[in-house]
């Protein structure tokens, strides 16, 4: 099935915890209409950042139902999407060894995953892949900001690619 929609997510952080940063670029098939939207927490951790970028580019997303191939850089993520949920969720949001971190956003991602047919998609970071490579330095773009003391809050429509 062709998508909808295909996003490429990103999230990171200088420190862990620390300054974190995630970024996303959401791009309409039919039309080549994108949206890139970042933002960013000045004490955070990388997975929450990982996490963040992709919730944030499944909100972005106003119709529900759509097809949506969503890349990211994160195996965790995608094996929490693809694999781990279930379990955790059976187990009442634990792992089996215990606590689970993070269960505000694994929720949120759940229902969102719910609310949409989305197909993760495992990208490797750094090796050119332009979706991935511009959700990288949004991601970057929202650190330094955090780190400089500003708003890290940014977007801009696009046409991708562009």
């Amino acid at each position: 099935m062709t998508a909808d929609v295909i996003v490429y997510t990103d999230g990171g952080c200088r420190g862990n915890p620390g300054a974190g940063g995630w970024g996303f670029i959401l791009i309409n098939q039919a039309t080549g209409n994108a949206l890139e939207r970042c933002g960013g927490e000045a004490e955070t951790t990388n997975n929450r950042m990982e996490m963040l970028a992709a919730i944030e580019s499944l909100k972005a997303i106003k119709k529900p139902g759509l097809h949506i191939t969503l890349h990211t850089d994160s195996q965790y993520l995608v094996k929490s999407m693809t694999e781990w949920i279930p379990g955790w969720k059976a187990r009442g949001w634990k792992k089996k060894e215990g606590e689970l971190k993070n269960v505000d956003l694994l929720k949120e991602l759940d229902r969102l995953n719910l609310a949409h047919r989305v197909t993760w998609k495992w990208v490797k970071g750094h090796a050119g892949n332009p979706g991935n490579e511009r959700a990288d330095e949004l991601t970057n773009q929202a650190m330094d900001a955090v780190q400089a003391g500003r708003d890290a809050t940014w977007e801009r429509r696009r046409t991708w690619p562009s």
